[in-house]
């Protein structure tokens, strides 16, 4: 038995249809891809802006004295009445106030702001005092230029401001407490204020 081998010739395809293959295969696939992840792009992040805020702690003055200082120099009163003071204890009724200062690009809204474990509300008083468990905004020393906004807790870019907190506790001279402040965008700034001192 002879077997007889047979030269078989086989043909490529054509190197132009075969470029042409490759581009539009990867046109195909290209489309796949961004078809499936148009979803995870919105506007917002393709043509936005980020928006990146920085408050810093500036100091406090929680002195148990009848005159705190704001972050100006100018004075205040301590308390509503004038009379709460250099008993050794910062009591109810009487203030604290913390100096903050905006470092961001554009104003700054606060969300949240906790001093000593508690959540202080915001307040518009009628005049110098500040009700008990709320605080206030000041661009200067009382009684002048009280409050910064009369519909939401905001302080300007690039200003500083004084936060009076009408407190409603007491708390020991020495003692030391946690001031935080968080924004709508959900910055967070923290600072220690030790009763009976000036920062």
């Amino acid at each position: 038995m002879s077997t007889s081998l047979r030269k078989v010739s086989h043909r490529a395809v054509a190197p132009i249809i075969a470029t042409l293959l490759l581009v539009a295969i990867a046109v195909v696939g290209g489309t796949i891809i961004f078809t499936f992840s148009q979803g995870f792009f919105s506007s917002a992040q393709v043509s936005g802006y980020p928006v990146i805020e920085s408050v810093i702690f500036g100091g406090f003055d929680a002195r148990d004295v009848s005159q705190l200082k704001a972050h100006d120099g100018n004075e205040m009163s301590t308390d509503a009445s004038g009379s709460l003071t250099d008993d050794g204890i910062k009591g109810v009724e009487e203030r604290i106030a913390v100096y903050v200062i905006n470092h961001s690009t554009q104003k700054i809204t606060i969300a949240k702001l906790m001093f000593a474990g508690t959540e202080f509300e915001y307040d518009i008083p009628p005049d110098t005092e500040i009700p008990l468990g709320r605080y206030a905004i000041l661009t200067k020393g009382l009684p002048t230029e009280i409050i910064i906004s009369s519909i939401a807790p905001e302080i300007q870019a690039g200003q500083e401001v004084t936060i009076i907190i009408g407190l409603d506790s007491s708390s020991k001279i020495g003692r030391t407490s946690q001031f935080k402040l968080t924004t709508t965008n959900g910055a967070v700034m923290v600072g220690t204020v030790v009763i009976g001192e000036r920062i």
